[in-house]
């Protein structure tokens, strides 16, 4: 399994979805309903009985090896990520689900760790924004929001706003309230006489005093902010006095919105507590961004309250790479990033396009040519390697045939483009690392521990540190060579000039 293009114009790939393989693999059986189905169609309705009662009846993956690139490792063109070896038979029925397992994964991770590259190009206050997967309520059903929710974390997010993802794979839950929230309040009686304890004791305090005590201070132009909005922002004050985040865009962002927070996070502080900040969700959040962190500065000097000079400012609203790069030429003050459609949709790319060929039956190679160049397959068992200079970074991917000896520090190697004949480079690695691992056996099962969101997200990290920056540039993005041996070469070009010649 391979794929012939990196995605989003860039060079690099984020494999995923080998723990998913894994459980399929383990799980993989025709169950009697299954078999009773399959011989109630059409399209089965000539096949023996033998097929469903014996041979699908006791198909399973115990005589199925695969080898596999390990979860979260930067992956190339034309480089296998998965090798599956085994009979023909089971080995064709698991191509399907195996690629609907990686692509989508895979495309998603990478998606992500491109978005949050492009949100740290700047500092926020001396700190890298974080991001965070808003997108459920656009994903594909909730089977592809999980998908989504879950791989944007391997990709480099900080946390997702899909709770169910958070209680089942254990990762950070962020979120904020909602618009229909703040539409729900109509007047401040509605917060008359709510209390909330003073922080670390048991004195309960009522907030909306306070509220209107500053709100008179600040003089008339403070008076006509949104009663709803204020009551609704007094509410969510009360019930999360630690979490104070308020979405500011319901009426008006900045002569309503904010003002009807500052008013309340003022209160708040008064009994100890500190707020976060606000959520920007329509209009130019860049420009918003920037008026938001000029009143907040200009509050810490007004009030000596140090908190407002750290508040988070949230932003949402169709965020992707674009629009990032646009934020950061033209300046913002965001520092949080809530990022959903164009990261879980990747409508920027909407499939990877993963592959899965034969390229070897009883111990033969095997090729499918084409017009199409990239399209030509490779053919033979293969092991990968990737070498290694003496500055620490990678030369290249190099793919042997799997019968060849394993490549050396101590000598000259060959690596050649497979397809031109006059482009090659011969190398004297000082790193050889092999990028293939088995972990699946047939007579053992899953021998690898699966690995958890978290340290999948670790070994991303790891693995762009390892690659020269410019591949992982967003921009003009250098490419990292995949090679041939020798050996390979030979075999490639042989089976292509006799299919040729018939």
């Amino acid at each position: 399994m391979f794929f012939r293009k990196n995605p989003f114009g860039g060079q690099y790939t984020i494999f995923c979805g080998l723990d998913e393989v894994l459980k399929y693999l383990a799980h993989f059986k025709f169950s009697a309903t299954d078999i009773e189905y399959l011989k109630s169609t059409d399209s089965l309705s000539q096949c023996e009985d033998g097929f469903f009662d014996d041979y699908l009846a006791n198909l399973d993956c115990s005589e199925v090896s695969v080898r596999s690139m390990k979860q979260g490792s930067i992956a190339f063109p034309r480089v296998p990520l998965l090798v599956i070896s085994g009979p023909l038979g089971v080995t064709q029925l698991l191509e399907t689900a195996l690629l609907n397992l990686v692509n989508f994964p895979s495309l998603l991770a990478t998606n992500a760790s491109r978005m949050v590259e492009a949100a740290r190009v700047t500092t926020v206050n001396g700190k890298a924004p974080s991001c965070l997967e808003f997108g459920l309520r656009r994903a594909q059903g909730p089977d592809g929001g999980f998908t989504a929710s879950k791989y944007a974390i391997v990709g480099g997010f900080d946390a997702t706003a899909h709770v169910l993802a958070g209680k089942l794979l254990g990762v950070p839950i962020r979120g904020t309230h909602a618009h229909s929230f703040v539409m729900s309040f109509s007047s401040l009686d509605e917060v008359k006489g709510m209390t909330v304890n003073k922080k670390g004791t048991s004195d309960a305090v009522e907030l909306l005093p306070l509220v209107i005590k500053y709100r008179k201070s600040f003089g008339n132009h403070w008076q006509k902010t949104h009663d709803g909005e204020l009551a609704a922002f007094i509410s969510y004050g009360i019930a999360f006095p630690d979490g104070f985040l308020c979405l500011i865009d319901t009426y008006d962002t900045v002569s309503i919105g904010l003002k009807n927070f500052i008013l309340v996070a003022l209160a708040l502080n008064d009994i100890g507590y500190v707020p976060r900040g606000v959520r920007l969700d329509s209009g130019d959040l860049a420009a918003l961004s920037l008026k938001c962190s000029k009143v907040f500065k200009d509050l810490a000097k007004q009030t000596k309250r140090d908190f407002f000079k750290n508040l988070d400012i949230v932003a949402s609203n169709n965020i992707n790479e674009s629009t990032l790069d646009a934020m950061n030429k033209n300046g913002h003050a965001i520092s949080v990033f809530g990022i959903g459609t164009h990261l879980v949709t990747c409508q920027a790319q909407p499939a990877l396009g993963c592959v899965y060929k034969l390229v070897q039956l009883n111990n033969i190679s095997r090729i499918k040519l084409s017009n199409d160049l990239v399209k030509v397959l490779i053919p033979s068992c293969k092991n990968v390697y990737r070498l290694y200079g003496k500055d620490g970074w990678p030369i290249g991917d190099l793919m042997v045939d799997s019968e060849e000896p394993e490549p050396t520090i101590d000598s000259r190697i060959m690596c050649r483009n497979p397809y031109k004949k006059k482009d090659y480079i011969s190398v004297k690695p000082c790193r050889v690392e092999k990028l293939h691992t088995v972990v699946w056996d047939k007579n053992k099962g899953v021998t690898i521990d699966i690995p958890s969101v978290d340290e999948s997200k670790k070994y991303v990290l790891e693995q762009k540190k390892a690659m020269l920056p410019g591949v992982i540039a967003l921009k003009n993005p250098k490419e990292h060579k995949v090679y041939v041996s020798d050996k390979l070469f030979e075999e490639l070009h042989r089976m292509w000039n006799s299919c040729q010649q018939v």
